[in-house]
């Protein structure tokens, strides 16, 4: 107890938000330990998708003094690595204007050029803003479609993606080694970037069109988040009437009132979307720094993998090139490597995380489609360069709607073209299975079941391989998660990936079982659905997980 007050009063007196300061004095005076014990059980570290946690004071928070180690941290590497431009962006989340504020001082205090992005903006806007201005690094603040409590700190590097092995580790290294925050230089002296920029990057997303069908009907929500002053301005640019936008989640609020957890994957989140876009061709919502994009026809809200397969099939349709490479991720639909082969182009699968997928880049190749199935899309090499090498919510939404244009014109749907795949393909029904936990060691507890004692079975179907993508040769880095196929090796039935998430405290599960259509969708549908609950009730007994 003793060590845990001095670490603590060591941070107060460290700390330079007199927010956060006051807020672990009380928890002192009021002798809550065990909140305290959490707090300074370790830093934050570079997930998925960078530094991500809950508001608060101590180092396994997110907190300006967190940020100013962080910004500290990669002032150096980038000085280590020769210097340069350095620009930041935030989106509306509670002080993400006040840590980029801190990044861009921190950064002038180390003698970079620092740009600051004029307003919150969409992380896409961030990242097509590092190849704009020339920079060698990006920081956007953003906790992406975490609960309201959380915020986050993305990184970029100067191609424009996010940093990857061994940046972070180089980066974590220097934040390892600065001492204490006081003594941080900070210097004015940053540039605010007008908003030409963002002018020029919606610009750039309409000339990737492919096609020319602008007749489509469109409800669209950001979720309480950036999207919307992006989005209204891109769709008037290509030429689209202007979305309908549900007004109560019309404009930024960091709060998500209308929403537990502002995420269109989760249940309920797209329920005000779909009700105002009853009589609308198609409704889009995006996340709330808008990197992802949801889809819905009618009531039904389509899956990640179902945009990607559209997405792809589009591209590949009004693209043309043996060299196109085609990218998914490991735990996305395996649809997207039959399509590719049926076009006779490139395909690759990388680790979860954008940052993997636009890095796969095989000797002569061009990147134009990439997408993982939590709704993240990006649009690369149609038309010249690509414009954002991350995932892009906008871009994505255009694309969609463009999509939706062309089949209206020929009286068809999105629904109708998904069918038309199915027949082709084969039908690749795909699910989520997640827990979210309130202790870390039982999603610890899960895998380690699962390795140690691998099923034979998963809703009745033998499991004919497992593999540990920890550990086994995959020709990707390692990571914690568990394959399993189901059925033969030459002609697998299903799938079944097993991870820990890497942004919130979940087991998630992705499952997929591939159904040859013989005579309708709806029937192969309608074989698919129970053996996807069947995987899942015997995922629930192995882990005993609920």
């Amino acid at each position: 107890m003793s060590d845990l007050r001095t670490t603590v009063l060591h941070w107060i007196s460290d700390d330079p938000d007199p927010r956060t300061r006051n807020e672990l004095s009380l928890l002192m005076a009021t002798h809550n330990w065990d909140e305290l014990d959490d707090r300074f059980a370790g830093r934050l570290q570079f997930g998925t998708a960078g530094l991500r946690g809950a508001l608060g004071g101590g180092p396994n928070r997110m907190n300006r003094a967190t940020v100013t180690r962080a910004a500290a941290g990669l002032a150096a590497y980038v000085n280590a690595h020769g210097g340069g431009r350095v620009v930041v962006g935030f989106d509306a989340r509670h002080d993400s204007d006040m840590f980029a504020i801190d990044t861009v001082e921190v950064m002038r205090g180390a003698g970079l050029d620092a740009f600051l992005l004029p307003r919150p903006v969409p992380t896409p806007v961030l990242a097509y803003a590092i190849l704009r201005l020339g920079c060698v690094a990006g920081v956007m603040v953003t906790a992406s479609h975490n609960p309201a409590a959380d915020n986050g700190y993305k990184v970029y590097l100067g191609d424009g993606s996010q940093i990857v092995p061994p940046a972070d580790a180089e980066i974590s290294a220097h934040m390892d080694a600065v001492g204490r925050l006081t003594d941080v230089p900070r210097a004015p002296g940053w540039t605010v970037v007008g908003d030409d920029l963002v002018d020029a990057y919606i610009a750039a997303l309409v000339g990737q069109s492919l096609t020319t069908a602008r007749e489509v009907s469109v409800a669209y929500t950001p979720l309480h988040g950036v999207g919307r002053d992006v989005l209204l301005p891109a769709f008037r640019r290509a030429g689209f009437a202007l979305p309908t936008v549900v007004s109560e989640q019309g404009a930024p609020d960091p709060d998500f009132p209308t929403l537990p957890f502002p995420n269109p994957e989760e249940p309920g989140a797209m329920d005000l979307a779909v009700a105002l876009g009853a009589t609308s061709d198609i409704v889009i919502a995006n996340d709330p720094d808008a990197d992802r994009c949801c889809v819905a026809v009618g009531s039904r809200v389509l899956t990640g993998d179902e945009i990607g397969a559209l997405l792809a099939d589009h591209v590949l349709r009004n693209t043309h090139g043996s060299d196109r490479l085609v990218v998914t991720t490991i735990v996305s639909s395996t649809l997207l490597r039959r399509m590719a082969a049926a076009h006779g182009v490139h395909y690759a699968e990388t680790l979860t995380g954008f940052k993997w997928i636009v890095r796969a880049n095989p000797p002569g190749t061009r990147f134009v489609f990439g997408y993982e199935e939590a709704l993240g899309y990006c649009i690369g090499a149609v038309r010249g360069p690509g414009v954002v090498r991350d995932k892009d919510g906008i871009s994505a939404a255009l694309a969609v709607a463009e999509l939706a244009a062309d089949l209206k014109a020929q009286g068809r749907t999105l629904l109708d073209r998904l069918d038309e795949l199915a027949h082709d393909h084969g039908l690749h029904a795909t699910a989520q299975w997640s827990v979210r936990v309130s202790e870390l060691d039982e999603i610890t507890a899960a895998m380690t079941a699962l390795r140690s004692a691998a099923p034979s079975a998963l809703g009745g179907h033998a499991v004919g391989r497992t593999v540990d993508l920890l550990s086994d040769a995959t020709g990707l880095p390692p990571t914690d998660g568990v394959t399993f196929w189901l059925g033969g090796a030459d002609n697998p039935y299903g799938r079944v990936v097993v991870r820990p998430s890497g942004t919130e405290p979940k087991l998630k599960a992705y499952l997929e079982v591939v159904v040859p259509v013989t005579s309708t969708v709806a029937a192969a549908r309608a074989q698919a659905e129970p053996a996807l609950a069947a995987i899942k009730a015997s995922l629930r007994e192995i882990t005993g997980l609920a």
